[in-house]
């Protein structure tokens, strides 16, 4: 990724982290995630660990794995991994204050010989080839300028027969009208991704790279209450976030990232986009 693309991600979570620290996180979790509900979960907090259940199973989480947790924020998945299974866990990020906060967290459970932290860009990392025999993404392979240098890091990446997991954002089609790639750039833009790709977009990615059988599957209908959650909690406090920001008390990435939670709502109202589930298999 560019450098400045980078520097563009860092600054736009070194100035939520406490809007997510305050809104998002629970007691038991650090997770940026969206989580997933079904028919036994009914809080946020339920659902934000159901998510990495899901993920897990889809990934085929088995002892003796050592995964890469790409994009893994202030730890929350690496941390769930590394105390529910019987595997070895490194989380990469670009954001400093991410890692610092991550290790701290996993050395406060005693983790520290389970579970690592690294300031890494995904898409070239300084691990060597067939590291791993897990890669998993969780909203995160959005922000990457070039999804095809994930699928090409990501192969590299994988042992033999080696799974790469991903939750992520999946555009519907390219181009939408002018007035749908307006709306969805009014989200993306607030929250530093530069763009997401559609199904068959990531399809010749992951093919190009080495993944011969590839699969979406289409989770919004689970994650729809915590996005709904999120637009709602937005939309009640707009109004003194446009004041906040009049009064300079709120910055210009702050104020993005409460109006992109918003359009983030109306451009999935508008399907202009889904959350999907990618597993794939090297």
């Amino acid at each position: 990724m560019e450098a400045a693309y980078k520097k563009a991600i860092v600054s736009y979570y070194d100035n939520t982290r406490l809007e997510y620290r305050l809104l998002w996180f629970r007691k038991d979790t650090k997770s940026v995630h969206f989580g997933f509900y079904d028919n036994q979960v009914t809080s946020h907090a339920e659902a934000l660990i159901n998510l990495n259940r899901v993920l897990a199973k889809k990934g085929g989480v088995k002892k003796g794995d050592t995964i890469l947790d790409a994009g893994c924020g202030q730890g929350g998945s690496s941390i769930w991994l590394a105390e529910n299974f019987d595997v070895q866990v490194c989380g990469i990020t670009l954001v400093p204050h991410q890692v610092a906060i991550a290790k701290k967290e996993a050395a406060k459970r005693k983790l520290g010989q389970r579970v690592s932290f690294s300031e890494q860009d995904y898409t070239k990392t300084t691990f060597g080839d067939e590291s791993f025999s897990l890669i998993w993404a969780c909203e995160s392979m959005c922000h990457a300028q070039n999804k095809a240098d994930f699928y090409k890091e990501a192969y590299r990446l994988l042992k033999p027969g080696g799974r790469l997991i991903c939750a992520d954002y999946i555009r519907k089609k390219r181009p939408l009208t002018a007035q749908g790639e307006k709306l969805l750039h009014q989200w993306l833009n607030g929250w530093s991704i530069q763009d997401l790709d559609t199904y068959d977009e990531h399809k010749k990615h992951a093919q190009d790279w080495g993944f011969p059988h590839f699969r979406i599957e289409n989770i919004t209908v689970n994650t729809r209450p915590s996005l709904r959650h999120l637009y709602s909690m937005s939309k009640k406090l707009w109004s003194l976030g446009k004041i906040l920001k009049k009064l300079g008390i709120r910055n210009k990435i702050n104020h993005a990232n409460h109006f992109a939670s918003i359009k983030q709502f109306e451009a999935l109202d508008d399907d202009l986009w889904y959350y999907g589930l990618i597993s794939l298999k090297k």
